[in-house]
């Protein structure tokens, strides 16, 4: 497996990295296979590994800590916390507050005294970027995290954060965590494009779009009920696209699956690729495709299908920003909407 630098911070690691979002309750309650995963996963050559506090409320970390017992000094340990983890209304967010307390958290459930990267799971609007990157450069400081990252961050507040830490002299985000695939392309226009400018590496998430590029979705077969219970694997649109995916993915010689991961790999400005096995049996289709090579002409098939920087549909999980959900955000007042 040949590693990649991550970003301008020096780590080393693995084109592939192994995201721990389906260990535990929500995905695979088997701690033990679970276990046995993460290991096949290292023996294979992957360093990185993504978890955070949210995944099963805490239970994929402690499940992370037992798979690194031994072997933690060969992997590249990142988490993640902003996401609610209680009814209080401060264990959430990225405050001071709740940052420090949500680390400390995490590392005694990962039972490790430090992580590699530590990253604000979402953006905090009602928080000032400057008192989250001052906690989090006191948190390096204490050497309980070696580099700092956001994640799903839109391009304009990944710029504002690297000026805000440049002006107050604090530790800047060094990775990026945003959603990409074949079938959600916007990251392209100003979001990778901006990481490379600042030298930051890339962990881009969901490459598979939440399970409808592994081709077992598909119109016609009778997984109708299946995806019922995801808006995105219901958009008509989303699954013309994988139809017309499917044959350039056959012509090539490969799976769709794989396919999918070799396109987003191959953008310059992506570093790793998450990928997030419920089973061995994903993890070992996912593993025999890690040397996939796209070449142009497939690349170019893939271009006509979804254009450069563009999207199909929506993933369920996708950011919104509040200028797009709070309607009082885009509406002015009634009284004031008459333009005489």
């Amino acid at each position: 497996m040949k590693y990649r630098t991550l970003g301008r911070t020096g780590i080393k690691v693995s084109p592939y990295c192994l995201g721990a979002m389906m260990f535990g309750a929500v995905g695979n309650p088997d701690h033990d296979d679970s276990v046995r995963m993460i290991h096949k996963a290292l023996d294979a050559g992957v360093n990185f590994v993504d978890t955070a506090d949210i995944y099963s409320h805490g239970e994929s970390e402690e499940i992370v800590g037992k798979a690194l017992k031994g072997r933690r000094d060969d992997v590249v340990l990142a988490t993640k916390a902003h996401l609610s983890m209680g009814d209080d209304p401060n264990r959430m967010g990225s405050s001071r507050r709740w940052l420090v307390r949500a680390l400390d958290d995490s590392l005694r459930r990962l039972q490790t005294d430090h992580v590699d990267l530590f990253q604000v799971h979402r953006p905090a609007p009602d928080t000032d970027v400057e008192e989250t990157l001052s906690a989090l450069t006191d948190l390096i400081r204490a050497g309980k995290v070696r580099a700092i990252g956001s994640s799903t961050f839109p391009a304009s507040e990944i710029v504002e954060a690297q000026w805000v830490a440049e002006r107050r002299g604090l530790a800047r985000f060094r990775t990026e965590q945003p959603p990409y695939s074949i079938l959600d392309r916007g990251i392209e226009n100003e979001v990778l494009p901006v990481c490379e400018r600042y030298g930051m590496g890339t962990l881009v998430w969901s490459p598979l779009a939440q399970g409808l590029l592994t081709g077992r979705f598909r119109k016609g077969t009778g997984t109708e009920s299946r995806r019922a219970r995801f808006k995105h694997m219901t958009d008509e649109r989303r699954l013309d696209a994988v139809e017309r995916l499917v044959p350039v993915a056959e012509e090539a010689g490969m799976s769709l699956t794989h396919m999918a991961m070799a396109f987003v790999i191959a953008h310059p400005g992506v570093t790793s690729a998450i990928i997030g096995p419920r089973t061995e049996a994903h993890l070992d289709d996912l593993l025999a495709g890690v040397d996939t090579v796209l070449d142009d002409d497939v690349l170019d098939r893939i271009d006509a299908i979804v254009p450069p920087g563009s999207g199909v549909g929506a993933l369920d999980m996708d950011y919104r920003t509040p200028a797009i959900l709070q309607p009082q955000l885009r509406r002015r007042p009634t009284e004031d909407r008459s333009a005489a």
